[in-house]
């Protein structure tokens, strides 16, 4: 049996928007309210809730485990290159996670 939780946070970015994988240090650490069960495959779908900036906000998820994961706001990028200029103002970010 499936279990869901769901979340809201206000996220920005103040970085330009990253070209290459692997590095977090820009990333805001989410924790579920409640941990999912030990073994857990846990899959995260975030959106935008809403449109405070002109530019298109891309998000970026990583390190998802039972206990939460990390998120970025990180504008659109195309072909290695940044579509915009990277820092986004806030936003409402909702989020849905579920076991698999």
């Amino acid at each position: 049996m499936s279990m869901i939780q769901t979340g809201t946070l206000q996220l920005d970015s103040t970085s330009r928007s990253a070209l290459s994988g692997g590095g977090t240090s820009t990333f805001t650490q989410v924790t579920f309210p409640t941990p999912f069960p030990t073994g857990s495959e846990v899959l995260v779908v975030p959106f935008v809730q809403t449109f405070n900036g002109p530019d298109t906000p891309g998000l970026r998820i990583a390190d998802v485990t039972t206990t939460g994961f990390k998120i970025r706001m990180n504008e659109l990028v195309g072909r290695g290159s940044a579509l915009s200029d990277g820092p986004h103002t806030l936003e409402t970010v909702a989020w849905i996670a579920s076991t698999v």
